[in-house]
């Protein structure tokens, strides 16, 4: 068998070919081009889908009426996908590589993704092509309409079991009827967003993020586009369980305070139970009733009001450890290495001003030239 680096090497070499071969065939790229489309990209070990996902954007480029930039975030991949991406962006100015200094998560890195995107319309997918790039065309064309958000609605869900439909559809009940905002039922992040919303959206960086959330308390103009999710083309998913069950707390806790409504209701009809309770009792023994006296009720009752005391106690630390996370001031992310722009200005946050959460201390981006 042939070395690991042997073969990423052959990978690298075959892509960076592939992509010199094609750069003709979509509407020419240069470096002072500014796009007008931008296609935001996170990228977390997704080694064996890239080849099938570069041709299919190869291929939506070629149909594009106009320049546009194609912008992976590698948030911290442990497979060949960076250094696959980084030859990519070294050889193809229409493609820029930016790799995170760890993993951040995916909602941070589509949000890296978007600060640095330059477009007028900026499209956000993920890259295990159950969102397909073909959909973008009719984002687009919506956008034209004058739409200043297009999000991509799933009519069916391929490949995905009951019990992920059953807790998803669960989840959106869950956050129509407690979320102060109205959030489209099966949809994810793949959208497009107008320049203008972008610049809105820059502006919001807490740290907890459910940026679908976020979009859909913004407002402006917004309408669907309708698709058939296929099954992931190679590779596994990166959203397990655990991850799930953490953007949905992200989603009803960032936009909701329903829960701490409910934790107040809670101790106002358990507090009310107990005296109910206490007049009772009170009651049986001014009638000198025969009380027999025990200790199982006592516990029953402690322990019961002891859940509900940490229960409540609970939700309410899930608010204050939002508080906490923000207050600590931190940067979203960290980037460790970007490829493809131009200048510093290029990749520094538009939001950035000195002092301020956002203002990162990013490395200097390689020059394509420099590396002939």
């Amino acid at each position: 068998m042939q070395p690991v680096a042997s073969l990423r090497t052959a990978a690298v070499r075959r892509l960076r070919s592939r992509s010199v071969r094609r750069e003709g065939a979509a509407v020419p790229q240069s470096p002072g081009l500014r796009p007008k489309y931008s296609l935001v990209i996170p990228i977390f070990n997704e080694e064996a889908v890239l080849p099938l996902l570069l041709h299919r954007l190869d291929q939506l480029l070629a149909r594009l009426d106009a320049a546009a930039e194609v912008i992976f975030v590698d948030d911290g991949s442990r497979d060949c996908s960076s250094i696959v991406l980084a030859a990519l962006a070294r050889a193809n100015p229409a493609y820029k590589y930016i790799g995170l200094s760890r993993n951040f998560g995916h909602q941070v890195a589509i949000t890296a993704g978007m600060d640095r995107a330059r477009g007028e319309a900026v499209i956000v997918m993920d890259g295990d092509l159950q969102d397909p790039p073909e959909v973008v065309l009719e984002m687009i064309a919506k956008w034209q309409e004058g739409f200043e958000i297009v999000y991509a609605q799933r009519l069916t869900r391929e490949g995905e079991s009951r019990f992920k439909r059953a807790t998803a559809n669960l989840f959106y009940r869950l956050a129509g009827r407690l979320a102060s905002i109205e959030i489209p039922t099966n949809v994810v992040d793949f959208r497009l967003i107008d320049r203008k919303v972008l610049d809105a959206f820059s502006t919001m960086r807490e740290k907890d993020r459910f940026v679908r959330g976020m979009f859909a308390w913004m407002g402006f103009r917004q309408t669907a586009v309708t698709f058939d999710r296929p099954l992931r083309a190679a590779g596994e998913t990166k959203y397990p369980l655990r991850k799930m069950l953490s953007l949905a707390a992200s989603g009803i806790v960032g936009f909701s305070d329903a829960p701490l409504r409910l934790a107040l209701w809670v101790g106002v009809c358990v507090s009310a139970l107990a005296m109910l309770f206490a007049a009772c009792v009170i009651g049986l023994a001014l009638s000198h009733a025969d009380l027999v006296p025990g200790w199982s009720s006592t516990i029953i009752i402690t322990a019961l009001l002891s859940g509900i005391n940490m229960l409540m106690t609970g939700i309410m630390g899930l608010y204050v450890g939002r508080i906490y996370n923000e207050v600590k001031g931190r940067p979203l992310y960290l980037i460790d290495k970007a490829i493809g722009f131009e200048s510093r200005a290029d990749i520094e946050p538009r939001f950035a001003r000195p002092g301020s959460p956002g203002a990162i201390d990013l490395v200097a981006p390689e020059s394509r030239t420099s590396r002939g």
